[in-house]
């Protein structure tokens, strides 16, 4: 940021005396707190006839439209065979999909419409789904149709057949770099990461593998609900912080962790490791020789190390490999659909496990009397619950055992998953992704135009947020002595603050994802191009104010 002081001085540049008590919003989560920050940016833009700019939450202002076309229009086409075998239009009652000829007849229906994206997209996935994938048609077009009608029950209840092939061919593709490891991973759809999270978190805990007390490493910074469920009264977890506090030669974060850092994770006190890859608040991917040290730490030292790897980004790094591609025997891997699709409110998410896993192992080897009680507990559902493989526990427990009958994720959003997930492994030449990454780097390019900073080149940042650390900046380019004052008068929210009632632009607080103190999270997804360099200015106003403040201060004092 330029340090040019000529703008005019302001005392009180980061706070004044209608801003909330920051004692107070310091307990909120950052997400809770955004909502006290657009109260007051809507203010701001009201006496400036101006507009709020909420770059606080990570919802993309863009969709996948393709796949989307193809849900409706396989709609249509599930109306009409429904019609097919019950039809009373006087009371708007049809019967049930039939699957014999199905797949013949969606030929006909696509060659009778006229040509689009949607209607190849559909073709092309009937023709992936039996060449690739070795469906047969009409079974795999059946369960299509029948989804987009959502007359059934989910059966199997963890995902649909055909389903689980495809988004585990996509996970491949996407979460692998095209190179999974031998063997397969089970698959739960679910409601989005957050449920994901949810049912990760509650099905360690009734099985044993975590108790009230035990340790679990997070790599800090964090989304901030991995810092919030294990201080939960019934979970009660310690946490011990895995930090990227890796800095640049030119004294930069670089959002890495240190070797130093990751070999806290030798000490067989911590349970599991709870990581997002790459990060959020941080938006880089770990590098290499990180992956490899952990690999290699795992192998070698901590065999019984559980890893759980939110891999919701890894679609804007290129060849990004997940830890459940590096370490598939120890790894829950939680996708969520949301953010590369723009499609927050579908509320599409997936569980991975391996085939050959750590937990399952894990439960096998409790005390016999544990493993008693839980075969109490899962009795109701099957015959042999000691070999209920633990990702179909999760099921189970996600409609506390007794609605097992009713668990699983929607057909309707079965189908959106599967549709997405063709449209990725049928595009070729990855335009959708590769626009995708370039609307955030362009993006983080304004941000950084508007500050008057350079931005410096990183291949495993995705570019989806960008977190600004004053303090870092401050103590490189104006000083100790500026840093220390800033620090003595002003608490580290007034940044966000300040941010939103002088300017009407909403950042999340970096603090309240366990990341540095005096720094904010600019989210590069959800608002137009040009608002981007804008929000850079405001930040180096916010900085030019809290300089000539510092400038003007009585020295005598």
């Amino acid at each position: 940021m330029s340090t040019d002081t000529t703008t005019e001085t302001q005392t009180g540049a980061l706070r004044d005396d209608e801003t909330p008590d920051t004692r107070a919003l310091q307990k909120l989560s950052p997400f809770e707190l955004k909502d006290t920050l657009m109260t007051l940016a809507d203010e701001s833009a009201k006496t400036r006839a101006a507009v709020m700019l909420n770059a606080g939450r990570g919802n993309p202002n863009w969709i996948a439209t393709t796949p989307r076309e193809a849900f409706f229009l396989l709609g249509q086409f599930a109306l009409r065979e429904s019609r097919l075998t019950w039809n009373e239009p006087d009371v708007g009652l049809a019967g049930m999909p039939r699957s014999p000829g199905i797949a013949a007849r969606l030929r006909r229906f696509l060659d009778e419409s006229d040509d689009s994206a949607a209607i190849r997209l559909l073709r092309d996935s009937v023709n992936y789904g039996v060449s690739k994938l070795g469906f047969d048609a009409d079974k795999f077009v059946w369960e299509l149709t029948d989804a987009a009608i959502g007359d059934n029950y989910p059966v199997p209840d963890r995902m649909l057949v055909h389903a689980e092939r495809i988004v585990r061919a996509y996970l491949a593709q996407e979460m692998c770099d095209n190179r999974p490891p031998p063997g397969n991973f089970d698959l739960f759809a679910v409601e989005g990461g957050t449920a994901a999270m949810t049912y990760v978190f509650r099905s360690l805990m009734v099985n044993g593998l975590l108790q009230k007390g035990d340790t679990i490493a997070l790599g800090t910074p964090i989304f901030t609900p991995y810092l919030e469920i294990p201080r939960l009264e019934e979970f009660d977890l310690r946490t011990v912080d895995i930090r990227q506090s890796a800095m640049t030669e030119e004294g930069r974060h670089a959002w890495q962790y240190p070797e130093s850092e990751l070999r806290k994770l030798e000490d067989p006190r911590i349970k599991a490791f709870f990581v997002v890859h790459p990060g959020n608040p941080g938006a880089t991917a770990m590098r290499r020789e990180s992956l490899d040290l952990l690999v290699d730490l795992v192998r070698t030292k901590r065999p019984d190390l559980l890893l759980l790897t939110d891999d919701v980004y890894g679609t804007f790094v290129e060849g990004f490999r997940s830890l459940a591609a590096e370490l598939p025997h120890n790894t829950l891997l939680v996708y969520s659909y949301s953010k590369h699709f723009g499609c927050t409110g579908w509320r599409l998410g997936v569980v991975a496990l391996h085939e050959d896993n750590i937990i399952d192992s894990m439960i096998a080897r409790l005390p016999e009397g544990q493993r008693e009680m839980l075969n109490e507990r899962y009795g109701s559902i099957t015959l042999e619950p000691e070999r209920l493989k633990f990702i179909d526990r999760m099921v189970a427990d996600s409609r506390a055992v007794a609605l097992n009958h009713t668990a699983g994720l929607s057909l309707p959003q079965q189908l959106q998953m599967s549709l997405f997930s063709l449209f990725a492994l049928l595009d070729k030449d990855d335009a959708y992704k590769k626009r995708c990454r370039r609307i955030c780097r362009d993006r983080l390019a304004g941000l950084y135009q508007g500050m008057g900073i350079d931005l410096p080149e990183d291949p495993l940042r995705t570019a989806y947020y960008q977190t600004l650390d004053l303090d870092v900046w401050a103590r490189k380019n104006v000083g100790q002595d500026f840093v220390e004052y800033e620090e003595s008068r002003h608490d580290p929210l007034d940044i966000v603050l300040s941010l939103a009632r002088r300017h009407g632009v909403v950042l999340l607080n970096g603090s309240g994802f366990e990341g540095p103190e005096w720094s904010a999270r600019v989210s590069l997804a959800n608002l137009d191009d040009d608002e981007y360099p804008r929000i850079g200015q405001s930040l180096k106003d916010i900085v030019i104010r809290a300089i000539a403040e510092w400038k003007g201060r009585d020295l005598d004092s």
